[in-house]
């Protein structure tokens, strides 16, 4: 079978020593009375010699063996998992051999109780998932053999404590070696033992690494172009600045381009126009204000007050084109403000319609379904409200809402090949996604939020993200696996009360950046790690 020459390594200097030590075994045998203890039976379906025992059709693992068994092996059986302490009652086995089964799952502390067990054989059966501490006390193992099972991936440290391995074998899985597997990678070059080929489905992994810190705490966060170059503002409530950043082509950081100053700046939102560059700074006090960069003089120039009847309270902006007009909405939280859309006649902007009074709103969204334009506006009063473009009156009309959903901070959307999904928010319970079905929205998967005031998508080439900040924990990272149709857990990122995130495309590199109300804002950078070395 390939395995070592001799059956099993023993620490007695080979069968004298064996000897010895079954002689001793039956000494101990013997009670005081001098009345002999009768030996365990071979168990139904296994075939016991001096030292082996082979099992064939078992429908589970026997509890007896006679005491001289050190090497055990199952052939064609018919339990399909190998369950915690299935072997306490064989401690002296040496090797452990299972091929042909129909098996495909190792459960936690599966080898419990073995301290000798220096060879396992887990062979042409149909292991599918392992647990993290299916091998927890195997210190003695020096061979592992997992070949020709179904597996697509390894927990992390599942080889954790397993020092004196010299050999591992995981040939004939498909492994999917993502950013799951990354710890095998290096695990590999750090070991003693030695991996034969292993045959992988995907050989890159992407991961966002810590790339730059901030000084400053902000709320907001806007990447932009402007003429060939690409841009970042980020808006400090404390400082009452929108802070523009450049990139150093140089020292390939991000550096301090531009500020305007403001009060209690809660949102700076660029929007390019014919070639100018505006930005709408949101106030919290003082009103809110529309700057123009004047290319000439190298600065920003204030041209115009937004109506303080209208936005008290500012919470969030988006801007958008139809049918090739510019507009922007800001969404408005206070309890006498109303979310206000409004459009640019060529000279400036003017109010073009009022969506609603008295509803709070914290969010405001824009998007199309079915190609036709809408805004979906968030409200700590009311489930979130969609509304649609009315072409022939130019307004938008509310259209529906979206059901059993209150208390929804803020609606991001994204699509995968087409299909239109989105992002909701909930600062306590459970954010979800949801899919457009044609008709309406429909729940696709949940996620405990914590202190969450973001859950942004973000698209970087094939790699679709959702980033669930908060105040309360580590940031989760999620990845969307198109097997399952569903965000898989990617990574964590340590970010002191995230509020905004935003991508950036420079010289072929991917940055994320993450505004911080509470801490330092954070710069990371899209990586993707090549494992096929």
């Amino acid at each position: 079978m390939g395995y070592p020459g001799r059956a099993v390594r023993g620490g007695w200097g080979g069968w004298k020593g064996w000897t010895l030590l079954v002689w001793v075994a039956a000494v101990s045998l013997v009670p005081a009375d001098g009345r002999r203890v009768r030996q365990p039976r071979c168990p139904v379906g296994c075939t016991c010699t001096k030292d082996n025992a082979l099992c064939e059709n078992v429908r589970s693992v026997p509890h007896t063996f006679p005491s001289d068994v050190v090497s055990l092996s199952f052939v064609k059986s018919g339990f399909n998992e190998i369950t915690g302490g299935s072997f306490v009652h064989t401690p002296a086995l040496q090797l452990l051999l299972f091929t042909a089964n129909s098996l495909d799952l190792i459960d936690e502390d599966a080898f419990l109780g073995l301290p000798h067990l220096e060879y396992l054989f887990i062979e042409n059966n149909k292991i599918a998932s392992i647990s993290p501490f299916a091998f927890r006390g195997l210190k003695a193992l020096i061979h592992l053999s997992l070949a020709y099972n179904n597996l697509e991936t390894l927990p992390k440290d599942v080889f954790k404590g397993m020092d004196a391995l010299t050999k591992v074998d995981l040939r004939g899985n498909n492994l999917i070696c993502d950013c799951k597997l990354k710890w095998l990678v290096e695990w590999m070059h750090h070991t003693n033992a030695t991996l034969d080929e292993i045959h992988c489905i995907i050989l890159q992994c992407a991961e966002f690494a810590s790339y730059q810190s901030l000084k400053f705490e902000s709320i907001s966060v806007e990447a932009f172009t402007f003429g060939t170059d690409q841009y970042v503002v980020f808006a400090q409530p404390f400082a009452g600045t929108c802070s523009f950043l450049e990139w150093d082509h140089v020292e390939m950081t991000f550096r301090t381009y531009d500020t305007i100053e403001s009060t209690s700046t809660v949102v700076c939102k660029p929007m390019v126009i014919d070639n100018h560059l505006f930005v709408i700074a949101a106030q919290l006090f003082g009103g809110s204000h529309i700057y123009k960069r004047d290319t000439s003089a190298n600065k920003f120039i204030k041209i115009q007050d937004i109506d303080i009847l209208k936005i008290r309270k500012p919470n969030d902006i988006e801007t958008f084109l139809i049918d090739g007009e510019s507009f922007f909405v800001i969404a408005d939280s206070s309890k006498a403000g109303s979310t206000t859309v409004y459009k640019w006649n060529g000279n400036g902007f003017y109010s073009h319609q009022s969506l609603h009074k008295w509803f709070r709103d914290t969010d405001v969204e824009y998007l199309e379904i079915a190609n036709k334009p809408h805004l979906i506006l968030s409200s700590s009063s009311q489930r979130p409200v969609v509304y649609q473009w009315n072409r022939s009156q130019k307004q938008f009309d509310r259209r529906t809402d979206i059901p059993d959903m209150e208390d929804v901070f803020s609606v991001k959307h994204f699509r995968v090949k087409g299909e239109l999904f989105i992002c909701l928010t909930r600062f306590i319970g459970d954010s979800k996604v949801m899919r457009w079905d044609g008709a309406m929205f429909k729940e696709v998967q949940t996620f405990p939020s914590r202190g969450s005031m973001v859950f942004q998508p973000v698209s970087i080439g094939n790699w679709q993200y959702a980033i669930l900040g908060s105040d309360y924990s580590l940031t989760q990272v999620y990845q969307w696996d198109t097997k399952r149709g569903q965000f898989i857990p990617s990574q964590e990122l340590n970010i002191q009360a995230p509020r905004a995130f935003s991508l950036v495309s420079i010289d072929d590199r991917v940055f994320l950046l993450a505004s911080s109300f509470k801490g330092k804002t954070q710069i990371y950078e899209h990586l993707m790690i090549d494992l096929s070395n």
